[in-house]
């Protein structure tokens, strides 16, 4: 952020003191942004950025989703759900809710599977055909890809580069497949959570249980919670 001289010297003129709160200030770009970067996994934001970023994988739990984008739709908060082929291919009509709720579409691969141990065409397959999958239901290909259980190695980061995406995986786990508690699972989160953090979850009776606490929590730390898009934008 820079100052903008002039236009902070209008607003102060009529006073004619000085007023920290009326600076004018203007985005100054980036010298590097993302797109300029080698292929590398993204775990976390800028540290100096005020939000986080909710990454809700999908491959199951389909009964939980409409309670959670309930919850979410409430707090004024968007989301990314990383979906899982297979799963679209079944539930297209969630994967349209979710979509045109205004949360971003991810690629969580085409059947959950473990993308370190597979060799590059299967590596290609599995994102490929998630996205023309995902395409073919909200009409645009994700841009974002989170591996099945964190498990990749360089060749899955750079597949997914080439594939004009970006590689996302997470610092702060809910763990909520194990059916945490709320205050468990509040605890868990309030201990790592950090501005620019990544925080996992998924569609479960926990995180249904838990979601109106967890955004109400994180929101009095004076953090945003927001996409994965907004949370690596450049812009403040």
């Amino acid at each position: 952020m820079k100052v903008n001289i002039d236009k902070s010297y209008k607003k102060m003129k009529e006073t004619g003191t000085f007023d920290e709160s009326l600076l004018v200030y203007d985005q100054v770009s980036p010298e590097v942004s993302l797109d300029d970067l080698p292929a590398s996994p993204v775990y976390r934001g800028h540290p100096k950025k005020k939000m986080v970023a909710f990454l809700i994988n999908v491959s199951w739990g389909e009964e939980y989703i409409p309670d959670i984008l309930s919850t979410l739709k409430d707090h004024n908060v968007k989301a990314t759900f990383f979906i899982e082929g297979k799963w679209a291919k079944k539930h297209a009509d969630l994967v349209k809710m979710i979509h045109e709720q205004g949360h971003v579409i991810g690629n969580h691969a085409y059947n959950h599977p473990d993308m370190a141990k597979m060799n590059y065409q299967s590596i290609v397959d599995q994102i490929v055909q998630t996205n023309d999958i995902i395409k073919a239901i909200i009409g645009s290909s994700p841009k974002w890809f989170a591996p099945p259980s964190g498990s990749f190695n360089d060749q899955v980061v750079k597949v997914s580069h080439q594939l004009h995406m970006n590689t996302i995986l997470w610092t702060v786990d809910t763990i909520d497949w194990k059916n945490p508690s709320v205050s468990v699972m509040l605890n868990r989160v309030n201990e790592k959570i950090h501005p620019g953090a990544t925080v996992l979850m998924h569609p479960t009776a926990a995180t249904e249980r838990g979601l109106n606490s967890l955004i109400t929590s994180i929101k009095d730390k004076d953090l945003k919670i927001s996409t994965i898009e907004k949370l690596l934008d450049a812009k403040r």
